[in-house]
């Protein structure tokens, strides 16, 4: 969405926006510098958004100058959570809600991961059959699969931690 904000007070808003503030102006397609300096505006150009850490988002807070003299989209860093109290007087650490919050993560993650498994577990079940034998490397990784709940980084496997098929 294109943006412009006005020279004089710094108001920003749409190109829909401005062509309603200007009814009686004939506007064209593509707004030039020209159009611009008529309408004493500049456009405001697209940033990045800010590099965040594990409980935090990037949000948009306004348009600033940049070190060329553009009027950029501003981003900050907002954190996810901050302390709280509930109606019954229940105070909630900003810390509780980021642990509740990686648990859920991590139990989706868990979820995932289990049907990953039980997907390549059920791809090797005709090796258990009573009229074939496994093989020894066979029994191995489909121990290994059965066994990766216990693995020092469950629920958030690396692809290295997934035993290879045989």
């Amino acid at each position: 969405m294109s943006e412009y904000r006005e020279r004089t007070t710094g108001e920003v808003k749409s190109q829909g926006q401005w062509r309603a503030a200007f009814p009686n102006m004939s506007l064209p397609r593509v707004w030039t510098s020209n159009v611009c300096d008529a309408m004493n505006i500049d456009p405001v150009l697209a940033s990045p958004a800010v590099t965040t850490s594990a409980y935090q988002t990037s949000a948009r807070d306004g348009v600033e100058q940049n070190a060329n003299g553009d009027w950029v989209e501003k981003y900050v860093a907002r954190d996810m959570f901050a302390d709280t109290t509930d109606d019954d007087g229940v105070k909630t650490t900003k810390a509780q809600h980021e642990a509740a919050y990686q648990a859920t993560l991590d139990a989706n993650t868990a979820t995932s991961n289990r049907s990953t498994r039980d997907s390549k577990l059920a791809e090797t079940d005709w090796y258990g059959m009573s009229d074939v034998t496994m093989a020894d490397n066979m029994k191995t990784y489909r121990q290994a699969l059965r066994d990766l709940p216990t693995h020092s980084n469950w629920p958030n496997l690396e692809d290295a931690d997934w035993p290879t098929k045989p």
